[in-house]
């Protein structure tokens, strides 16, 4: 946490960026290659680092997405030049979060200026403190769920920070950095409800989940497979997560299936929700950035190998301790594996 911060606005979504019509050959190349899974050292910080490349989308696994990412570096390469090149107040990440989940991406009504606070907020000024030289030198932009990918890939942001799990599908359109939370997905539902978790008492439930979610997804995926019941309505998608929330309230829903990180948030806001068992996928979230933007994500990556010994405790401590618990262990990624490229 930062003891003095400066009132940082919120742009919207003002300024879209040109949209990229070229991608760098060599960096196509890399793409194609397959990873090799050999660990063949491990530095200072408890990271392993492998050989290879990252693996075509279609070698790739959910469970193993999380380790597709470049190893850290403080060099500063043309995406970082470009940022740094920005001059007067332009001259700031811009950076896509969430305004609406409690103690992630949270703009606080009972502080002046109604300040954006939460998990994601404070790795955000890590990392300008870190590029920039200034933890403020950040313009905040808020992304819809469904438009975190849409956002990155048309350069109306330099990054996304707002809970994004990382997955292989997803790597297809951006890169991520290495993991910075683990979670999984939750149902969250009425404490009167008679649902009692990822199992057969959804049958005839109606389910909200986000647009472009790993919740929707897992959903539609199990009730193909005959795993969730055929009767499970999954029909509810709304664009920002928050909107499940709502609709759960409103009665226009029965359950909420989402991360259970952000589960446990809601349920903190709505005294009457609960989480109904306990997290049935495992899941990472990452902060994700252009496919070519290889200087900044080893930037983000070396900043998170010092935030995982100096500042991630503390966030918890403040943001998220009081919703998932003291004990932080099942929230804190393995140490990361990353690709090695020379």
């Amino acid at each position: 946490m930062y003891a003095s911060r400066v009132r940082t606005s919120l742009r919207g979504w003002g300024g879209v960026g040109a949209m990229a019509v070229l991608c760098v050959l060599a960096l196509a190349a890399v793409l194609l290659l397959p990873r090799t899974q050999t660990p063949v050292q491990d530095d200072p910080a408890g990271a392993r680092t492998a050989t290879g490349l990252q693996a075509r989308a279609d070698d790739c696994k959910d469970s193993e997405a999380q380790d597709r990412t470049l190893s850290p570096s403080g060099a500063d390469g043309p995406t970082i030049e470009a940022i740094k090149s920005r001059t007067g107040a332009k001259r700031k990440l811009v950076v896509g979060v969430d305004q609406n989940s409690y103690h992630w991406g949270y703009r606080n009504p009972n502080t002046e200026g109604a300040e954006l606070e939460g998990f994601d907020i404070d790795l955000v000024h890590k990392i300008a403190a870190d590029i920039l030289g200034d933890p403020d030198a950040v313009q905040f932009k808020a992304i819809p769920t469904s438009q975190r990918i849409p956002a990155i890939k048309d350069g109306r942001v330099d990054m996304v920070v707002r809970t994004m799990t990382i997955t292989c599908e997803r790597l297809g359109d951006v890169a991520f950095s290495a993991p910075y939370f683990k979670t999984g997905q939750q149902v969250l539902a009425p404490k009167s409800s008679e649902v009692t978790g990822y199992n057969g008492t959804l049958a005839h439930k109606r389910i909200c989940t986000a647009s472009g979610s790993t919740a929707y997804i897992k959903l539609k995926a199990d009730r193909d497979k005959g795993t969730l019941p055929a009767s499970a309505d999954i029909s509810t998608t709304v664009p920002n997560q928050l909107d499940c929330l709502v609709r759960l309230q409103l009665g226009e829903v029965d359950a909420v299936v989402t991360d259970g990180a952000l589960a446990a948030s809601q349920a903190a806001q709505d005294p009457t929700l609960e989480l109904k068992g306990g997290a049935f996928t495992t899941e990472y979230y990452g902060v994700a950035m252009k496919k070519d933007a290889n200087d900044l994500v080893r930037r983000v990556n070396r900043v998170l190998v010092d935030y995982r010994a100096h500042g991630w405790q503390t966030s918890y401590d403040t943001w998220l301790a009081a919703t998932l618990g003291k004990d932080p262990g099942p929230s804190k990624p393995p140490a990361p594996q990353y690709l090695r490229t020379d």
